[in-house]
């Protein structure tokens, strides 16, 4: 079933064309990643079909009835400033409450039995289905727990981006729409709403087209990828690994063809420039197909690399020290008598939940805050560069250039050369063209870009990267990843991409809550997986206690299972023979809603929750009826 039909859309801002006749289709149960690089209106596109944008020319369609949910990058609450989050969710699900309403109205009119209010009846008891909304009180409270929602008399303009990004999601999601257009979803979220996330949207009944830089997400969420390369939309019926693969087997064979018309171009020049001036027919024809053949030769100019191997300061004998370190606001405790000596070209990752205070750590350790106690000693010899989750703070109506031009005129490479800075901005996929651009014109990525440039001009031996993925194209994150795999100085990052941790720390400060940050040795996958190991293991701990528990029980009852019943074991028994066949009713009706394949992950998981904690109450009260039921 088509769910929507995009055909010839273009648009542009100025001079400057963000891309020209895309045309593609959606169908149901397509789970699809839009890949661009940067400041080609991937973000622009999603714009356009969510309805807050117009195209220049082409249209698009949605199949009529199905319902659209979109998630911008940055979320603009609109009109919500004034209010508190309750009264914010009432307005955003106002449509599924309409329906409830409309239900319990019709409910109320079908007493008197009159055939036009069981119609209604018929009627609401459908679009409460369809709209998912019988448990719309319970799912709302789980799915805003679920993403760190919980004061709800909080005002909207109080929020964090990051906040606002969770709270959006909560809605986007819990709406059951037919179709999700998200754009960058996990920007702001931590790791372990990333992973609920993605199994979430892992589910088949979902169709979606999302843009992401993260890559595991991409690779286990999504089952095709629709690429845009110079102009050109191409599709891909796989995931990230199965894109990669054919994007350099068409690069390959690009290469081949630009070869060969470089060669014919040589061979067709020699005869333009001897050609009689007399012009025949045929003669046209063969320079119509020179200048074809021109074209193709000169297409072949590749893609700009980003050589990032500028010259890194020394590093001395000392790095830097933290001894005994103390942070907290109110009752939040950040660090609680951290120690820890850094060495040369260690590689550190920082963990933890939002809000308990990574980003307050990376500024102690920079010096832009004071820790209420303990000793920061820094190297003489340490120069940081620090590349913050905020980005830069610059003038609309700045130029690119000039912006890098403020920190450098001439950068100096590891090899003694020097570049220019025009020159540098070059080589980090800013064309001369874009160089004079002014800041107000450069999308989300491209400033995140020009971002990092400033930070590396600096020639730092000790880079602090604090969620530096963040809105970066997959061609800038692949680049940026092999510089900093050949960096030679200290590096500490703060991110919720998995697929870059992995690849780039050797071990991580886990931040556990309560001031607590515990070292682990190794990256991300292997402490994911010592994690879900010691979960294993505590949950087998618990099963074990309430076993020896029930042994102690049984030995307890078995010395007195001769003496008559008291007055008190009476009722309990009584109360036993009315409670133990409940149990087993509702035991029954759980094991039977977990053996339909339609249901969501969310009530899969809320109900596998409920059947362990009935099923070992079933077990402890049949025992225990067991053993009155035998005196009895």
């Amino acid at each position: 079933m088509n769910y929507l039909s995009i055909d010839r859309l273009s648009k542009g801002f100025g001079e400057r064309t963000l891309f020209e006749n895309v045309s593609f289709g959606l169908a149901q149960g397509d789970k699809v990643a839009f890949v661009a690089n940067n400041g080609t209106g991937k973000s622009t596109l999603l714009k356009i079909l969510a309805g807050k944008d117009i195209p220049d020319s082409g249209e698009f369609n949605f199949r009529d009835g199905i319902r659209v949910a979109y998630l911008e990058q940055e979320p603009v609450l609109a009109g919500s400033e004034d209010q508190t989050l309750e009264a914010f969710v009432k307005q955003a699900s106002a449509d599924i409450l309409e329906v409830i309403r409309q239900y319990e109205e019709a409910l109320d009119m079908s007493s008197n039995g009159s055939e036009e209010s069981l119609k209604a009846l018929e009627r609401t008891s459908a679009a409460m289905d369809s709209r998912e909304a019988w448990d719309f009180d319970r799912r709302l409270e789980t799915m805003l727990g679920r993403f760190g929602i919980h004061d709800l008399t909080q005002r909207v303009d109080t929020l964090s981006g990051g906040q606002r990004k969770r709270l959006a999601i909560a809605l986007t999601v819990l709406d059951t729409p037919d179709l999700l257009i998200l754009d960058e979803p996990t920007n702001h979220l931590d790791i372990d709403m990333i992973e609920w996330l993605e199994q979430f949207l892992m589910q088949a009944n979902i169709t979606l087209l999302m843009v992401t830089h993260d890559r595991y997400f991409l690779d286990r969420v999504c089952n095709q990828i629709l690429e845009m390369h110079n102009g050109k939309m191409y599709r891909h019926n796989g995931n990230y690994a199965y894109f990669l693969e054919k994007r350099s087997q068409r690069e390959d064979a690009l290469q081949i063809e630009i070869d060969k018309a470089g060669k014919l171009m040589k061979k067709e020049l020699e005869w333009m420039r001897r050609q009689p001036k007399a012009r025949t027919t045929k003669s046209k024809a063969r320079i119509d197909a020179f200048d074809e053949i021109k074209t193709k030769a000169n297409s072949g100019k590749k893609q700009g690399e980003l050589k990032l191997d500028v010259k890194m300061s020394r590093i001395g004998g000392k790095v830097l020290e933290l001894k005994k370190v103390y942070k907290s606001y109110d009752d939040l405790e950040i660090l609680k008598g951290f120690d820890y000596t850094f060495k040369k070209g260690e590689r550190i990752g920082v963990l933890g939940k939002n809000g308990v205070g990574k980003s307050t750590f990376l500024n102690i350790i920079t010096g832009k805050e004071k820790a209420d106690s303990g000793k920061v000693n820094l190297g003489d010899t340490i120069v940081y560069g620090y590349y913050t989750q905020t980005g830069l703070k610059l003038k609309e109506d700045k130029r690119v250039i000039d912006v890098l031009k403020d920190v450098a005129e001439v950068i100096q490479l590891a090899d003694g050369s020097k570049l220019t800075a025009s020159q540098f901005l070059q080589f980090f996929l800013f064309p001369p063209d874009m160089q004079y651009n002014f800041v107000s014109q450069l999308s989300g990525g491209e400033r995140r870009r020009l971002h990092l440039l400033t930070v590396l001009i600096k020639n730092p031996n000790f880079l602090v990267l604090d969620e530096p993925t963040n809105d970066l194209d997959l061609l800038t994150l692949n680049k940026l990843e092999e510089f900093l795999d050949n960096f030679s100085g200290c590096l500490i990052i703060v991110s919720h991409d998995r697929y870059f941790m992995d690849k780039l720390v050797d071990h991580l400060f886990v931040f556990e809550g309560e001031g607590k940050v515990r070292d682990f040795w190794g990256p991300y996958s292997e402490w994911k997986a010592q994690k879900e190991e010691d979960e294993a293991a505590e949950k087998k701990n618990k099963v074990a206690k309430v076993e020896k528990k029930r042994v102690e029980q049984k030995v307890q009852s078995s010395s007195s299972d001769k003496a008559k019943l008291g007055f008190k074991e009476k009722y309990e028994l009584e109360q036993l023979d009315k409670e133990v066949p409940l149990l087993e009713e509702q035991v029954a009706s759980l094991q039977a809603k977990l053996g339909e394949s339609s249901l969501p992950y969310e009530e899969i998981q809320d109900a596998s929750e409920k059947l362990g904690l009935l099923t070992g109450e079933l077990e402890e009260k049949m025992y225990r009826w067991m053993v009155l039921d035998e005196r009895r």
